[in-house]
């Protein structure tokens, strides 16, 4: 059963969506956290079941992270995406917070440099776990910050907290 509920952040508020799931802290994998405005952000589907509760494990980890106090999230995903976008978001995840690494560096990572840069930045641009898998972390080759789905100022906001602007 597909659950979902929003919960508000210093970037607006936070539409939730996860899954049942018997082997998850607080019984829900997240599959999508969107924004409004956000490029290719989930929409409350006919079905869905609000449950707020069911986010309370997640809901703290956001309150955490926005709080400074933590660093990694702790949570299970749905799976998705394809072949090569889960290749990317994993590069994504070794991301270590407070760092910023380079479209390029991810599609070294990825075994896809040169021409293959363009399809990182796809993959990383279809990435359904807006802060939770943190592609605001990754920066074009200059040290400019490049396209983010919820927008530059939010992912100027997310690299702020952490300490990590760049120059």
């Amino acid at each position: 059963m597909t659950v979902y509920t929003t919960i508000g952040s210093p970037l607006g508020e936070l539409l939730l969506v996860g899954r049942e799931s018997a082997t998850a802290k607080g019984g829900v994998a997240l599959a999508s956290v969107s924004l409004p405005g956000q490029k290719g952000a989930a929409v409350v589907q006919d079905g869905w079941v609000r449950a707020p509760e069911a986010f309370e494990e997640i809901a703290g980890q956001f309150r955490a992270y926005f709080d400074g106090t933590l660093t990694r999230f702790d949570l299970e995903y749905v799976d998705g995406g394809t072949d090569f976008q889960r290749r990317v978001w994993r590069a994504l995840d070794a991301i270590p917070y407070g760092k910023t690494v380079t479209y390029g560096q991810i599609a070294e990572r990825v075994g896809s440099s040169g021409a293959g840069v363009r399809a990182v930045g796809t993959a990383i641009g279809r990435n359904p776990l807006l802060v939770v898998r943190p592609c605001h972390r990754v920066i074009g080759a200059d040290g400019a910050l490049r396209g983010y789905a919820a927008g530059l100022a939010r992912k100027e906001r997310l690299l702020g907290l952490e300490g990590a602007l760049v120059s």
